[in-house]
């Protein structure tokens, strides 16, 4: 089991960067691949991005791809989202997720932090 908390939110101007973090519990860290997952209001939880157990494949939306990056220090237990280029449209609250295998999907991933707010002003 593995246990994730979200931080690195918050409020900024369209074009501007955030880093995202996700720190995880737990010996076996580095046995799961992490997704961010994002949720606007009043829409379905979308795939961001996510990364393997190892770091070495990573998988893109691909409207984020070329603006976003997620990469993995498993001797810190920790997940990062670098988000530069950002618009209105990425505000959403931003979730992290684990799984023992790579999945696209929001709804397969079986572990879930508590969530991180970004918000974009145009």
């Amino acid at each position: 089991q593995v246990q994730l908390v979200e931080s690195g939110g918050g409020l900024v101007q369209a074009g501007g960067s955030l880093r995202l973090s996700c720190a995880a519990s737990g010996r076996t860290f580095s046995r799961y691949a992490i997704g961010w997952i994002r949720q606007a209001p009043g829409k379905e939880r979308e795939f961001v991005a996510t990364i393997s157990g190892s770091g070495r494949s990573t998988y893109y939306a691909d409207s984020v791809k070329g603006r976003f990056t997620i990469s993995r220090d498993n001797a810190k237990n920790t997940v990062y989202l670098q988000m530069n280029s950002l618009k209105a449209e990425d505000t959403a609250l931003y979730y992290c997720a684990a799984k023992v295998v790579v999945t696209t999907t929001p709804k397969e991933y079986d572990y879930w932090g508590q969530g991180t707010q970004v918000t974009v002003s145009s």
